[in-house]
């Protein structure tokens, strides 16, 4: 059995909490940081690195088996988008796909999610749209209907990432009921992208092209029971959603910390007119600090299920965003004509957290999420 092999079978493997950040830190500063400006302007999907993340534990440790420390999970997903955002959003599909097959209580599910903990296997997720169809944003774009053992699935997604063939997403689906076109509920699998998966290529982004993201097209996809994380879905997306945002806050909080390294890069040299200056590196960070000190507060019961946490939880994700970009453009603004070179990442890093304001749930998202919750009526 090889040391990897051994590693999955060993829930205790990453109980070291201390050397999995450190392992982790180390793998995106030396391995990772050399390759953002090529994941930036090539596209390049950074596999081998993912698999040493894999490897010294990144995207364990918030699972239920190995321990569900979030905090962890969310502090090695910070290392890596504090060096490259692109690869911080791959670290987070993949950590949401390990969620889904784990929550999910499926024993073939169960049964292969040791190999995609340590990233010997891959996946990501395809919940853009259903996350938003849920809520009346816009309409669910696959369809299932039941057939002897399962159900065939057809649709089209537009952007999913973390996949290429051989690999798999947690997507959603809405079940049409016998005879009828009418949609009876929702029902959530994994997507297993074998030949019967068409992939298309998507329109060129302005950042995170490294992300492996593509359009899937579905005809009559059949789909086993082996593969269904939930039927019906209403009642599991209810347990997992706060975590599946929370989570996002790794990769937020890790750009904002990788702006403010860029500002201070340069205090040496141009501090003495930066001085002048909005948004100042000690104001930065005593706002990163605030957002990360509730991050890690709310990372203690990822799964509480009260409305005042997932207000929370909202609001948390949101005020992130919003820091991003503030923090992004104040770094453009310290460092100068230096930061707008097209290799440099401080412009990287704008059109990365343009994207985690933008990504579901994108800020508009999250207020009309809170808006709503704020207008039910209270239960007694």
């Amino acid at each position: 059995m090889s040391v990897a092999a051994e590693r999955v079978a060993d829930t205790q493997a990453f109980s070291d909490t201390d050397k999995v950040l450190a392992d982790v830190e180390t793998i995106a500063r030396e391995q990772l940081k050399p390759l953002a400006n090529r994941i930036d302007q090539e596209g390049f999907y950074p596999v081998d690195t993912l698999q040493a993340l894999g490897e010294a534990g990144a995207f364990a440790c918030h699972l239920d088996q190995y321990g569900q420390r979030f905090d962890v999970a969310l502090q090695t997903m910070q290392s890596i988008s504090r060096y490259c955002g692109s690869t911080g959003f791959v670290a987070w599909c993949h950590d949401v796909c390990g969620l889904y097959m784990e929550q999910s209580a499926n024993p073939s599910l169960l049964a292969r999610l040791p190999a995609h903990a340590l990233a010997q296997t891959m996946g990501g997720t395809a919940l853009s749209n259903p996350m938003k169809a849920i809520t009346g944003i816009e309409n669910m774009a696959l369809t299932a209907e039941p057939v002897d053992g399962g159900y065939v699935v057809s649709g089209t997604l537009p952007w999913v990432s973390h996949i290429r063939p051989g690999q798999y997403c947690g997507a959603i689906a809405g079940v049409k009921a016998a005879n009828s076109s009418r949609i009876s509920h929702e029902m959530m699998f994994l997507l297993d992208v074998n030949d019967a998966v068409a992939l298309r290529k998507c329109p060129k982004f302005s950042a995170m092209e490294g992300t492996s993201t593509w359009a899937i097209a579905l005809d009559k996809y059949f789909l086993g029971t082996e593969s269904i994380i939930a039927d019906p879905l209403r009642p599991y997306i209810q347990k997992i959603r706060a975590a599946f945002i929370l989570l996002q806050m790794g990769i937020g909080i890790g750009v904002c910390q990788g702006a403010i390294d860029s500002i201070l890069e340069v205090e040496a040299d141009l501090g003495h007119v930066n001085q002048f200056l909005h948004d100042r590196p000690q104001e930065l960070l005593a706002e990163f600090e605030e957002i990360g000190a509730r991050t890690m507060a709310l990372a203690k019961t990822p799964y509480a299920q009260e409305k005042e946490f997932l207000l929370d939880v909202l609001d948390l994700r949101a005020q992130a965003s919003e820091f991003g970009l503030k923090a992004t453009q104040s770094a453009l603004l310290h460092q100068g004509a230096r930061g707008y070179l097209m290799q440099s990442p401080v412009q990287r890093r704008i059109r990365e957290a343009q994207f985690v304001a933008i990504v579901t749930p994108a800020i508009k998202h999250l207020r009309w999420e809170m808006n709503k919750l704020m207008s039910e009526p209270v239960r007694v």
